[in-house]
C-alpha cells in the first residue's frame, strides 16, 4: 500500500484520468472528491463488499426453470 501525505485542497492522481482531492478536514472525518470518468465505478468499501457477496450468493442459487418457462412462454429451450 502507498501512503501518502496531503494538505487541504491538495490531489493525487491516480492513472491518467482520476483525481483524488482532498475537500475537508473535521475532526477525525476527512471529506475528499474524486474526478474521474462515468465508466469507472466508484463505491465506498463497505457497498463494495456488500456487491461482491450478493454476486456470490446469486451466482450460487439454483434457477427455478419452469418459473422462468411460465414468466417467457415459447423463449427458454
Amino acid at each position: 500500500m502507498l501512503a501518502l501525505a496531503r494538505k487541504l485542497n491538495q490531489s493525487i492522481v491516480i492513472g491518467n484520468n482520476i483525481e483524488i482531492t482532498l475537500l475537508e478536514i473535521k475532526g477525525d472525518q476527512i471529506k475528499v472528491g474524486i474526478n474521474a470518468p462515468k465508466s469507472v465505478p466508484i463505491y465506498r468499501k463497505e457497498i463494495y463488499e456488500q456487491i461482491q457477496e450478493e454476486n456470490k450468493k446469486a451466482a450460487q442459487a439454483e434457477v427455478d426453470v419452469k418459473s422462468l418457462e411460465n414468466l417467457f412462454p415459447g423463449n427458454i429451450k
